[in-house]
This record gives C-alpha cells, structure tokens and sequence, in this order.
C-alpha cells in the first residue's frame, strides 16, 4: 500500500545515514491512542539506489501542507499527496499511487515535488 508501519518508520531514523531534521511533533510512543491520528512524513532530497537519503525532514502531525521544495522521495506513516507546486493546490498525486516505489515498497520516488499534502486522520 507503499504506507510506512510506525515500527518501520522509527527503525529506518534510528539506523539511516541521512541527515535528519524533525519539524513538528515528537514522533512518540507508538501505543498512545492519540499518536494513531498523527502522520509522520520523511522527505528527502536525494534518492541513493533504491532508497531516501541526502538531507531529510521528518514531519510529524495533523492535517497541513509542507513545503518541500527539492523532494526527490518521500515516505509515511498513512496515505499523503505530494504537489509539484507550492501551496499543495494543484498538480498532487497521493502516495497510494507510487509509481515507482523504493526500499521494498516504503518509500516512494517523487522527482520535482514542492509541497506535501497530509490528510486529516
């Protein structure tokens, strides 16, 4: 479904060499109820092989557009949209349709992205 398990996603911050900022929320405990409703993005500006690297920003929250100029793959905990444009208004695609997944399917190739959608839980 090319959506990242929370397990996943923290396993993949705790061991990759991408340089890694966090906006938003701390990512938390997995078994609070409320973390349930939070989506965790991971975008980054350099695709390696068949996985995300180079810089990368992990978004953790609600309901938002992020801008993400230079996103070349991205992954996250529910389904988002990705725009080639600022603003998340037009031109978005949604995760759920990766056309070309990376790393088993987790992360998604997304060249000329500039905005990240996230949907509301």
């Amino acid at each position: 479904s090319n959506v990242m398990s929370h397990e996943d996603m923290t396993n993949w911050l705790k061991t990759t060499d991408a340089n890694l900022t966090y906006v938003g929320e701390p990512i938390g405990n997995s078994l609070s109820p409320r973390s349930a409703q939070k989506t965790t993005v991971v975008f980054c500006n350099e695709r390696v092989g068949n996985d995300c690297g180079g810089n990368c920003t992990v978004f953790t929250g609600g309901a938002t557009c992020l801008s993400a100029p230079g996103t070349n793959c991205l992954a996250a905990t529910s389904n988002i949209g990705f725009c080639d444009n600022g603003g998340c208004s037009y031109g978005c695609n949604q995760l759920s349709d990766c056309a070309t997944p990376l790393n088993n399917g987790e992360f998604c190739s997304t060249p000329r992205t500039e905005s990240i959608l996230v949907f509301g839980a």
